[in-house]
């Protein structure tokens, strides 16, 4: 299976939106990558429903949306009916993980769960075989443009393991600091689904740079 690629929408051009928009729907991308933050659990604000109702309309791939924010429980039906494919909470955020879990997929979505890099890959042990995916995060979440965190490397390894013994068909998700020099490292290690923000939106040629992500193994 060739690598998966999900360009972060935070670090698009929000002037003009609908241009990256459509460089997505054309590119060789799987998903779109939609960070929402609520400045409470992370100490950032970056857009809601009405950014993601208004994507949603002109984007042709599936939306990957990672909810940042304290009770993310709460807007599983408003997210459900925007047309996510993907509903991605933090294991930080979440007091009945189980429940949430059982809830987005009742929603018709995909279910995936977050973890920080100061959160160990064990915590999982008792939900991996019913989530989707799993999104490791490898810079402390909040911000775009932070520099990799090298232990991520080795969480990838544990978790990869985890999933084997459980049987469980989740995919790996990696955000935070995916470019030319760490994608391809963190793809041996045995990750899925790469996020990526700025290398993709900032790139000269995104086109290229989503394909040349693609072609890793």
């Amino acid at each position: 299976m060739k690598t998966m690629v999900s360009p972060s929408l935070l670090s698009a051009n929000f002037i003009d939106l609908k241009s990256d928009i459509e460089m997505i729907n054309k590119s060789e991308a799987d998903w779109l990558h939609l960070d929402v933050m609520d400045g409470v659990f992370v100490p950032n604000i970056s857009f809601g429903f009405p950014v993601i109702e208004a994507v949603s309309k002109v984007c042709t791939k599936p939306l990957d949306v990672h909810f940042m924010i304290q009770h993310p429980e709460n807007y599983i039906e408003q997210t459900a009916k925007l047309g996510a494919m993907m509903m991605n909470v933090h294991y930080e955020t979440c007091t009945h993980l189980h429940r949430t879990i059982q809830q987005i997929h009742a929603a018709g979505m995909k279910a995936g769960v977050t973890l920080n890099p100061s959160t160990p890959v064990c915590v999982l042990e008792d939900i991996i075989c019913d989530v989707d995916m799993v999104l490791l995060m490898s810079v402390n979440p909040g911000f775009g443009g932070q520099k990799f965190i090298e232990n991520t490397i080795k969480k990838i390894g544990r978790l990869r393991q985890l999933i084997k013994e459980s049987g469980s068909q989740a995919l790996i998700e990696v955000d935070g600091g995916v470019q030319a020099e760490t994608a391809p490292r963190l793809v041996k290690a045995g990750v899925d689904v790469l996020v990526s923000g700025s290398y993709v939106f900032k790139s000269t040629d995104p086109y290229a740079t989503i394909h040349a992500l693609k072609e890793l193994h």
